[in-house]
């Protein structure tokens, strides 16, 4: 499923759910947040959206799918890590298979054939791993250039960026070539929900902020809602929206 028809479903799920785009007990630094993400709004306005047009324009989409599935299978790292950290020992050696299968037959991650074999495809992050002990999330946070986040997740930031090869590229110039083309790829990838965005929310702002929380809880809870909020969250809708979003 491409990228848009994901978002629009994510959307519909958010919509048909009930969620308000109003205040949020969540989101006692609002403020402060809505300038930053004012700010962020900006730059990519200037910056990172024409960049991704361009990107998708005179890139090739076969070129693009190599690049995003080189990015997916170096994400695989710091998943297993995770995995190990939250004790899904079971999901421990099917990143490692998924990873080296990528790596040797897909020629460097190029091409995904750890899916076409059957292998599944997980992802978890030091925030994840830290909700999974019992660490509250704290109040909503929004990012300078990384955007929705908590206080939770910001603190787990440090570590994902080093469990992220990237970072250990030794080359600066380098380095930061690669992570301005996975800025600009992850970016494309929603170029064509931004129509949708506009139509669907009032507030752009709110709207984006309890989406991000209600996915959010989602990833944190393996698709397992809390008993008292079964009616908020959808776990099967969002269970498929996660699935299709990795495979993109």
């Amino acid at each position: 499923m491409k990228t848009w028809a994901l978002n629009s479903l994510i959307v519909a799920s958010i919509l048909i759910s009930g969620c308000a785009t109003g205040p949020n007990s969540h989101d006692p630094l609002e403020p402060m947040n809505r300038k930053i993400y004012k700010f962020n709004e900006t730059l990519d306005q200037i910056i990172v959206r024409p960049a991704a047009k361009a990107y998708t324009s005179f890139v090739p989409s076969l070129v693009r799918t190599g690049v995003r599935n080189v990015f997916t299978n170096l994400g695989v790292i710091n998943t297993t890590f995770n995995d190990l950290l939250q004790l899904k020992i079971r999901n421990v050696p099917v990143g490692i298979a998924r990873f080296t299968s990528n790596l040797i037959l897909g020629v460097g991650g190029i091409f995904d054939v750890a899916s076409e074999m059957g292998i599944p495809y997980y992802k978890e992050d030091f925030g994840q791993t830290l909700g999974y002990w019992g660490f509250d999330s704290g109040p909503y946070l929004v990012l300078p250039l990384l955007g929705p986040s908590s206080v939770r997740d910001g603190l787990a930031t440090p570590v994902n960026y080093y469990l992220d090869p990237i970072s250990h590229v030794s080359n600066d110039s380098t380095r930061w070539g690669i992570t301005g083309l996975k800025i600009i790829d992850t970016r494309s990838a929603y170029l064509n929900s931004e129509s949708m965005l506009s139509n669907s929310a009032l507030d752009q702002y709110s709207f984006i902020r309890d989406t991000w929380l209600q996915r959010r809880e989602y990833q944190i809870r393996d698709g397992a809602p809390k008993k008292d909020e079964q009616s908020k969250y959808r776990s099967k809708s969002f269970r498929e929206l996660e699935a299709e979003l990795e495979r993109d």
